[in-house]
């Protein structure tokens, strides 16, 4: 699948996918999209000393870098599923780290180069585990239980066999009481879906360009 570099409003890249019509962030910035969805509303709710997130969509690898530059303090477990990963000609133009120094985009390309299916301890306090799998067949089972999940697949109008009940059933059974599910999507629908498997869902106002978002914690 033909991806195309973007720039969406607050400066940082995007990637374009013409054959689903869709973005991998929102157009308003997806740098701000990040931090508002799954840091702001999703990391920094987390109490714990030591999580294990789970991350559906390693995509550009934006969410894990700004976990590891936003988790000070914490010791994170970062289990994230791809089906199509980035080529390096495509994660290596991305910007995210354009601003800081050497070190943040060093790590950054390390998140992608690092090798999968396999625990990498990228950074003091930060193991990253990315698995080539497809979330509707992966076993989580075999993983540890989760206190934060990023819920980050393309929209439901494009992918919908990933909002299902059945999605949301699996990965509520592989949480933590008082584990966190993050989502930048807030369809009625799919709040009605996670509510019927076991999570207790808040709309919450959304990023820059959104009105509100999702965000709920298992019961």
């Amino acid at each position: 699948m033909k991806r195309f570099l973007k720039l969406t409003e607050d400066g940082s890249h995007t990637l374009y996918l013409p054959e689903m019509d869709e973005h991998f962030h929102s157009i308003h910035g997806a740098i701000q999209e990040s931090m508002h969805v799954f840091i702001a509303n999703g990391l920094h709710r987390c109490s714990k000393s030591e999580i294990n997130i789970l991350e559906v969509g390693f995509g550009t690898g934006l969410n894990a870098l700004l976990s590891l530059l936003h988790g000070q303090g914490k010791t994170i477990r970062y289990f994230s599923l791809e089906k199509y990963p980035l080529t390096e000609a495509e994660y290596s133009q991305l910007n995210y780290a354009q601003n800081d120094d050497d070190e943040t985009q060093s790590l950054f390309l390390q998140l992608h180069q690092c090798e999968w299916e396999k625990p990498v301890q990228v950074a003091p306090g930060f193991e990253l585990t990315k698995l080539q799998a497809d979330l509707s067949t992966v076993d989580l089972s075999a993983l540890p239980l989760f206190d934060l999940v990023y819920f980050d697949a393309f929209a439901p109008d494009k992918q919908p066999d990933l909002w299902t009940d059945a999605i949301f059933n699996k990965i509520s059974a592989q949480c933590q009481t008082g584990g966190i599910i993050t989502t930048y999507c807030a369809k009625g629908v799919i709040r009605r879906s996670l509510q019927k498997n076991g999570f207790l869902m808040q709309r919450l106002p959304g990023p820059p360009g959104k009105r509100q978002m999702l965000m709920g914690e298992k019961a």
